[in-house]
C-alpha cells in the first residue's frame, strides 16, 4: 500500500541530511568563547526552543531564515559535563548534543511551526547518526522549556508516527531543556561567515538554497530571491 505523506516538506528530508565536518584541526585551536548562556537583554521577552538535529551550521542557517526567529545560536546541551569544547563534544567525549537554540516571537511563528522545520531538514529515525555524522553527538533531541512544548512535541511525534511519514521509528529524544553553552564564536553564523569552506560550498550552500525554495513562505523578506 502506498505510504501516505501528510506533511507538506517531509519529501524533501533527503536533501538536508548530514553537516558533515571540514577543516577539523584549525577548528580545535581557533578562539573560543566566553561560554555565557541563557538570556540575554535583547532576549527577554522572546520565546525560546533547544533542538538538536546534527551538525548545528545547518541547523542554524535554517531556523535564522524564518519570519519570527529573532536569534539563534549554535552550542552543546543534554548532558551533564560543565564548558564543553567543540573538540570534546565533536570526538563524542562528552554526553552533551550539538544543538541550537532559538529566541522566536510566537505571534509570527509558533513552536509547531519550528517543530515542522525541525523534523523536515534532518532524519529523526537514525539513532546517533546523521548521514556520515556519527556519533551521540549528533543525536536527535527537543529540549522543551515547558509543559506546552512537551506536549506539542509528543503530539506532533505521535502525529508523524500515525501518518507513516517515516520508513522508520522515530528516535527522536523528548527531554526538559537544561544549561545550553554556547559554541566558540567561530561557529556562529559559520555559514554567513564562511563561503569559500569546501564543505559550505558543496554540501552546506546547496541544502539552503533548497530549504529556502522548500519553505520560501516563512522566509524573512532578504532571504527571499527574486
Amino acid at each position: 500500500m502506498e505510504r501516505k505523506y501528510t506533511y507538506l516538506f517531509f519529501p524533501l528530508l533527503l536533501l538536508f541530511w548530514a553537516c558533515t565536518e571540514s577543516g577539523g584541526e584549525q577548528r580545535t585551536v581557533l578562539q573560543q568563547s566566553a561560554y555565557s548562556y541563557g538570556d540575554s537583554a535583547d532576549t527577554l521577552g522572546l520565546s525560546k526552543a533547544t533542538f538538536a538535529g546534527g551538525c548545528f551550521w545547518c541547523t542554524e542557517a535554517y531556523f535564522e531564515r524564518l519570519k519570527g526567529v529573532d536569534r539563534v545560536e549554535s552550542g552543546y546541551t543534554g548532558g551533564s559535563e560543565e564548558r564543553p569544547t567543540y573538540e570534546q563534544v565533536s570526538s563524542g567525549k562528552t554526553s552533551h548534543a550539538e544543538s541550537v537554540q532559538i529566541w522566536y516571537r510566537p505571534d509570527v511563528i509558533t513552536y509547531r511551526e519550528l517543530l515542522e522545520v525541525f523534523f523536515a531538514t534532518h532524519d529523526p529515525t537514525t539513532l546517533n547518526r546523521q548521514g556520515p555524522d556519527v556519533g551521540k553527538q549528533y543525536r536527535s533531541a527537543i529540549y522543551y522549556h515547558d509543559e506546552e512544548q512537551r506536549r506539542q512535541a509528543r503530539n506532533y511525534m505521535r502525529a508523524l508516527e500515525d501518518a507513516g511519514t517515516f520508513r522508520n521509528r522515530i528516535v527522536t529524544e523528548l527531554k526538559p531543556a537544561s544549561k545550553f553553552w554556547i559554541a566558540e564564536d567561530y561557529h556562529q553564523d559559520y555559514y554567513r561567515n564562511n563561503p569559500d569552506d569546501p564543505y559550505v560550498i558543496s554540501i552546506t550552500h546547496p541544502k539552503v538554497l533548497k530549504f529556502e525554495d522548500a519553505f520560501r513562505s516563512k522566509l524573512k523578506p532578504s532571504y527571499i530571491k527574486q
